[in-house]
């Protein structure tokens, strides 16, 4: 084992089926009941998919990422709740103030789920598996909500640490046990192993993790490729040298919109396309960004995915910037002879969006005026929707049409 990682200590806290229980904390009469977030089910026959599910609905087997359709069927007393984003930041942000009381390096993966680096923090708040009892204890106290707790040697052991009893769980892996703590456990759980890599590794015999451990590296190198094959034999033996990373930076911003019935309207499609890069470009505005890479995502019915993207030589940041790229990629991808169910576009590849933008060509080669003008109106546009909602000012293009959020 490397000594590295033996020598610190990594926690992975992961909140309960965060979404739901802060719901069932809003309203106790829900406790007890099979509580699903996600679209409306429309009785089996809504769009979108499970946001989160509470354990009383996941033993009708639901679970996070099933079409919402089908999660009514499988427990159609569920009660079904819309998102509440908002309420779950803030939420969020009082349980990651608790995470900083006790370190200072805290890497958050998303709004319920954290990596600590508490090697530092011992002398003051004890052993690890005493700061993760702390941690529980008091996200239970200030926000009546539990977590499930990993403590280990790194980040990958921790992770899967974590997820093994739950909910409410503490698992703790002691230095020097992480091979055989890993090697009964299936492959699924190795870090980064999908579908066609696990095909990959059963085709050389491979069931759990303590058989990957047992191969030589050459050999998975072979099947998976260097890289992997290289990966998945450090993480088989229990090793992973990568650190906390306290300055994650976001990757991507984005919004997508499933219809409420397989459309084959291209220009209802385009229209919605166009709306949600109006939405990316005022969000990058706000926050500062610009973007170099756009992604269309595009799903037929049968869900079906597919996505294109593209990179400039200029970050975005304004509707114009993004449009006509994004209705490229989706034309691309098209098949006429298909209804569409979803449409989405992001942007990645970041930048902070600067005044000298303004001094360069924009994408389609306007002059520095003409660019200029059109960031000092979406400025005005921010400012008006920002005090009387996004819809104050429309474009003639979305005039009369039907968006839908």
């Amino acid at each position: 084992m490397n000594t590295a990682s033996k020598s610190r200590t990594i926690l992975h806290v992961d909140m309960d089926a965060f979404f739901a229980a802060v719901e069932v904390r809003e309203d106790p009469t829900l406790k007890g009941k099979p509580v699903i977030i996600g679209s409306d089910p429309k009785k089996g026959t809504g769009r979108g998919v499970v946001s989160t599910a509470s354990y009383e609905a996941r033993r009708h087997g639901v679970h996070s990422a099933m079409p919402i359709s089908q999660a009514y069927r499988c427990c159609p007393r569920a009660v079904f709740l819309r998102p509440r984003i908002k309420l779950y930041r803030e939420v969020s942000s009082q349980i990651f103030n608790i995470f900083h009381n006790f370190s200072d390096q805290v890497e958050g993966l998303s709004l319920d789920e954290a990596f600590i680096d508490v090697t530092g923090s011992q002398k003051l708040f004890g052993t690890g598996p005493q700061i993760a009892t702390r941690i529980k204890k008091q996200i239970l106290t200030s926000e009546q909500l539990t977590a499930s707790v990993g403590v280990g040697t790194n980040k990958y052991v921790a992770k899967v640490a974590s997820d093994l009893d739950k909910p409410d769980g503490l698992t703790v892996v002691p230095g020097g046990m992480e091979r055989d703590f890993l090697a009964p456990l299936e492959i699924g759980r190795l870090w980064g192993a999908g579908g066609k890599a696990q095909t990959k590794l059963r085709a050389l015999g491979v069931k759990t993790i303590g058989d990957v451990a047992n191969l030589k590296p050459t050999v998975l190198e072979t099947a998976l490729g260097q890289a992997m094959g290289r990966r998945f034999h450090e993480l088989a033996n229990g090793h992973d040298l990568r650190s906390v990373c306290t300055d994650k930076k976001q990757k991507s911003l984005g919004k997508e919109v499933t219809f409420s019935n397989d459309i084959d309207d291209r220009h209802q499609v385009e229209t919605t396309l166009l709306d949600l890069c109006d939405t990316v470009a005022q969000n990058l505005r706000q926050k500062g960004l610009a973007g170099r890479t756009i992604h269309v995502k595009l799903r037929w019915e049968g869900f079906e995915t597919h996505t294109r993207q593209r990179t400039l030589k200029r970050p975005a940041v304004t509707t114009e910037d993004i449009w006509p790229v994004a209705r490229a990629l989706f034309r691309e991808s098209d098949d006429k002879s298909r209804r569409v169910r979803l449409i989405g576009v992001s942007l990645s590849k970041f930048k902070p969006a600067e005044a000298d933008q303004l001094t360069f060509l924009n994408q389609e080669g306007a002059s520095t005026k003409e660019t200029a003008g059109r960031h000092r109106l979406a400025e005005s546009v921010d400012t008006l929707s920002d005090r009387f909602g996004r819809r104050i000012v429309t474009r003639a293009a979305l005039l009369n049409s039907k968006i839908q959020e």
